[in-house]
């Protein structure tokens, strides 16, 4: 199984991820964007079939994030995950200038934490970057994760 990896991916290539990982699809001009605006879309192909992305947020100074990985069910534990990641951190480390430092963050789902860990994360501590805290902005509760509080969208 030869995986390759390059920079880029279609909104239907994500939502087919999203499909496969069980997640909702998301609409495609709002995944689109989403891309886009994106300092870097890293992707995994096997063959000519997306099977994991990642996507850095960056503000192109101090603060970027990594706001989640999606690798096909089929392709975990491949080494997949971590590639990608290092990936995305090789790109940030060819923007360090002397003096320069950049915060990455990244989300941890289930086992990733190790993994992460792995690769040089640490686990953040309120006493080190304060509380995670979360709001959903939607006017679709099914969009909104239960355990969020959702605030009504109005477009006045």
């Amino acid at each position: 199984m030869t995986i390759t990896y390059k920079t880029g991916i279609s909104a239907d290539e994500v939502n087919a991820l999203r499909k496969a990982m069980g997640w909702r699809r998301l609409l495609p001009e709002q995944l689109s964007a989403s891309l886009k605006g994106s300092a870097l879309v890293m992707a995994a192909y096997a063959e000519d079939t997306a099977i994991g992305m990642a996507r850095l947020v960056w503000d192109g100074g101090v603060m970027a994030a990594i706001p989640g990985i999606l690798i096909h069910p089929q392709y975990e534990n491949h080494g997949v995950e971590k590639e990608l990641v290092i990936q995305v951190l090789n790109y940030l480390r060819g923007k360090l200038k002397p003096g320069f430092g950049i915060q990455v963050d990244i989300k941890a789902f289930g086992n990733q934490e190790r993994l992460y860990e792995n690769i040089g994360f640490q686990e953040s501590t309120v006493e080190q970057r304060g509380m995670p805290m979360h709001i959903c902005l939607s006017n679709q509760i099914e969009l909104a994760d239960k355990m969020f509080q959702q605030m009504e969208y109005s477009s006045e």
